[in-house]
């Protein structure tokens, strides 16, 4: 058997220190999935390198996706300058060549 150096445990468990999740609060040995109650309150955990601790409070999966999945809700940013359009006239593969003006001679 393999056995990791301490050292490469110690860098993966510290990259994780500060993700968060999302568990909801439902009474006995209900659904542990949170898609399954999803207006059910959620508590907001946090990993400090041990163990969860509480880290907030949402009302229900979609507050909660927010707090989870910040960058998720920003809209994606377009660079300035002309804005596309898939309508354009071109020369592609599939493009009809602009008609000819039918007119009498």
């Amino acid at each position: 058997m393999d056995d990791e150096p301490l050292s490469a445990w110690a860098d993966r468990r510290d990259a994780r220190i500060g993700r968060l999740r999302a568990v909801p609060l439902i009474p006995g040995d209900g659904p542990r999935a949170g898609h399954l109650a999803p207006e059910a309150p959620r508590l907001i955990q946090r990993w400090n390198g041990y163990t969860w601790e509480a880290y907030g409070f949402a009302a229900d999966l979609a507050e909660a996706k927010r707090v989870l999945y910040p960058a998720a809700q920003e809209p994606p940013v377009q660079a300035p300058g002309q804005a596309p359009n898939p309508l354009r006239a071109g020369t592609g593969r599939h493009r009809k060549p602009p008609a000819a003006a039918a007119g009498p001679e």
